[in-house]
């Protein structure tokens, strides 16, 4: 393992993904390199380290501004896998055609080639890799098997230096993920009390339990967040309007932080900025406001007084 690879301690880390009004990954509209230098040079006043969901334009650009602009960030490097498997259980549908399935499966080799690329070719800022996000939880649009996931690790693992992981909703980990769980260097959870009706009085706590139900289980595997926060707008679907609100961020983030400060724990805050192009059209729609900055890059309450100045 490289000297300067990702470390499951506590540190200054968040999610980033720079898409803008008018900018989508759906639609191939990506941010610009000025437009990520600008958002870099926000993020690293506060955070040391970055995730990053895919091997697309965007992932080059952000790992070329760090290098070029030598900023202190390093970066968690992911894959963004299509379905490889269709599934009933998803709410907004997610039923395939074995052709689009074959052409799926395609198109995540070379995503998983392009990963490799990159993590090769930016050795210095890309501390850790990921076969992919949420492709295994009951309710994902892109369900990739279990199995496959192995396969992909195991490519992985062979080709580059930097510790691999998996990132996904905290309930799989116990059940269904234990043969991939062998496989990799670390474990990555996700959790959200928000989307599961809890209230702000609760939902530490309920963050806490998430999180020791996998560690735990796995008492000798290092386990971390990559996903964890609080969103500030809702359109009801899914979250109580009244649930969602700058004011709750902000003591969710403040009390998540000290906890994991306390504990030792490595801790993605999502996210960095909102980003519209998520969800629904809605302009309420929940999945559109996790930042802790606005979509015009002006700090939320949460945010306010360290960066008073923007």
């Amino acid at each position: 393992m490289k000297a300067n690879a990702l470390k499951p301690g506590f540190e200054h880390a968040i999610c980033y993904s720079g898409y803008r009004e008018g900018q989508s990954p759906v639609d191939g509209v990506f941010p610009s390199y000025h437009e990520i230098h600008e958002d870099l040079n926000i993020l690293k006043e506060n955070w040391k380290l970055l995730r990053l969901y895919d091997c697309s334009w965007h992932a080059e650009f952000v790992l070329d501004v760090i290098r070029n602009e030598s900023l202190d960030l390093k970066v968690m490097l992911g894959a963004d896998m299509a379905a490889e498997q269709s599934n009933e259980h998803c709410p907004w549908g997610a039923s395939y055609d074995e052709r689009t399935l074959v052409a799926n499966r395609r198109e995540n080799s070379i995503e998983v080639d392009r990963l490799i690329k990159l993590a090769n070719r930016y050795p210095d800022i890309v501390s850790s890799v990921s076969v992919g996000n949420e492709a295994t939880v009951e309710w994902t649009d892109h369900r990739v098997p279990v199995e496959n996931l192995i396969e992909y690790v195991h490519r992985i693992k062979a080709a580059v230096d930097q510790p691999v992981t998996f990132c996904e909703n905290y309930v799989p980990w116990t059940d269904k993920l234990e043969p991939l769980a062998a496989e990799l260097d670390f474990i990555s959870l996700h959790t959200y009390p928000v989307w599961e009706y809890q209230t702000i009085d609760g939902a530490l706590d309920y963050t806490q339990k998430n999180y020791y139900s996998v560690a735990d289980h796995y008492p000798d595997k290092p386990v971390v967040i990559t996903e964890a926060g609080w969103t500030t707008r809702s359109s009801g679907r899914g979250i109580e309007p009244w649930n969602a609100s700058q004011e709750f961020q902000a003591t969710y983030y403040g009390e998540l932080l000290d906890w994991c400060k306390e504990k030792d724990i490595l801790v993605f805050v999502f996210e960095a900025f909102d980003e519209p192009w998520k969800g629904s059209p809605d302009p309420h729609e929940p999945e559109k406001h996790w930042g802790l900055f606005t979509v015009d890059r002006k700090p939320k309450l949460v945010m306010q007084e360290l960066y008073a100045h923007l």
